[in-house]
């Protein structure tokens, strides 16, 4: 099965820096996916730097050819990732649609790959990007990889969740059950990932993970220690949820 439509969703917080070289990257996607027929979603968390700013000047320059293909999203309170994520999704048209980090820490090219070697195998299915399968290219710290771990053997005993990696951004939907998925997502932080995979495994969705290019970009808003104790409290209160 190949992705011939494909809403791609990036949610943004205080990005000013990496917005001014990877908004000019999305610009370079309509090119390789010309096969597919594209549109981006922009989903400005309640940034309070200059974001917003940016992103308005690269929309009124690039609107004369991409007007009905780039979409923007803004509010003034900042929600978390996840919540960015729902309503970007409540907002795609197209049949398949791909959250990605405006880091591109994986670029979305690598859907082009999932169509080259047919990884798209049912609608029905949900398919997440993993940095932990054999033909995964990655790049990023050593104490990260290890936190990951620990990590995954959490999700396995807190929720019999046998996924290797929930916590990459890369994740494909399907329309047909995305936006009934993120209505359902009351974990708006980065514990959004489990939530969601609590609510696919609930629905009988099938989770395929596979493999994507990912490099680990520098400043990371995630601080491993102190973010990974509020991760902790957040999947006890979606254990108790679910």
């Amino acid at each position: 099965m190949k992705i011939k439509e494909l809403s791609v969703i990036f949610p943004i917080y205080n990005e000013e820096d990496r917005l001014k070289k990877n908004l000019n990257k999305i610009l370079k996607l309509f090119n390789p996916f010309n096969s597919i027929n594209l549109d981006i979603i922009l989903v400005n968390d309640g940034s309070t730097d200059n974001s917003d700013h940016i992103i308005n000047k690269f929309l009124k320059s690039a609107k004369n050819k991409y007007k009905n293909k780039i979409f923007y999203i803004s509010y003034k309170n900042n929600k978390g990732k996840g919540f960015a994520l729902k309503k970007g999704v409540n907002k795609a048209k197209k049949k398949w649609i791909l959250t990605c980090d405006i880091d591109f820490s994986a670029n979305p090219n690598e859907i082009l790959k999932w169509n080259k070697f047919n990884c798209i195998k049912s609608e029905k299915s949900c398919y997440f990007g993993s940095r932990k399968l054999k033909n995964s290219v990655i790049k990023y710290k050593y104490y990260r990889r290890f936190a990951g771990e620990i990590f995954t053997l959490l999700i396995y005993f807190m929720f019999n969740l046998d996924i290797k990696d929930t916590q990459c951004g890369f994740k494909l939907y399907n329309k047909s059950y995305s936006k009934n998925i993120f209505n359902q997502l009351i974990e708006n932080g980065y514990a959004h990932d489990v939530e969601i995979a609590v609510l696919l495994k609930k629905k009988l969705i099938n989770i395929i993970e596979l493999p994507i290019k990912w490099t680990h970009e520098e400043n990371s808003k995630v601080n491993i220690f102190y973010d990974g104790l509020i991760m902790v409290i957040k999947l006890i209160l979606i254990k108790i949820r679910h």
